[in-house]
């Protein structure tokens, strides 16, 4: 038990330092550095607990990306930034790659010409499952990000006004 957390942990640390190379390719500014790798490891290690409390990967991706969601619009406030510059190098390590390729990888052995009828059903069912989480998880991490973004926002605008309104 004590080495699941630690590998848990462990992970964590690198979804962090995935999204500090996204953002460092990105030009974020220097000071949304330290933000943006809490705010990754956060919502990786979301995404991680929750799949190992046996909560499938696109309901665990769809809360890891509303709390990097959240947590963008915190730090975007606090380090006068996008909420943008947080939230898109928070996710892309979220993005399933490896679905992605197995999903590819079964598509090019459909393509061939000599394939069994065994082989041929096993591997569309394969590649039509992992295209399908593939497009859920994707969704989940759009939406996941832009709701609280949506939903913030309209009350930030309200507070811009309010603070800028020479009547006031």
């Amino acid at each position: 038990m004590a080495t699941e957390i630690l590998l848990i942990l462990e992970k964590g640390i690198w979804f962090g330092f995935a999204a500090l190379g996204f953002a460092v390719l990105f030009n974020v500014p220097q000071r949304t550095l330290k933000i943006i790798w809490l705010i990754a490891a956060a919502g990786g290690l979301t995404k991680l607990i929750l799949m190992q409390c046996n909560i499938g990967i696109v309901v665990a991706t769809f809360a890891g990306a509303s709390l990097v969601g959240v947590l963008s619009v915190y730090a975007a406030h606090n380090k006068h930034a996008p909420p943008l510059v947080f939230s898109i190098p928070g996710v892309i390590p979220m993005i399933p790659g490896a679905f992605a390729y197995r999903m590819m990888l079964g598509l090019m052995q459909l393509s061939g010409t000599a394939v069994s009828n065994e082989t041929y059903y096993q591997t569309l069912a394969e590649t039509t499952s992992n295209g399908l989480k593939t497009m859920f998880i994707l969704m989940a991490l759009a939406v996941g990000v832009a709701i609280p973004m949506l939903i913030s926002r309209k009350e930030t605008i309200k507070k811009i006004r309010h603070k800028s309104d020479p009547i006031s």
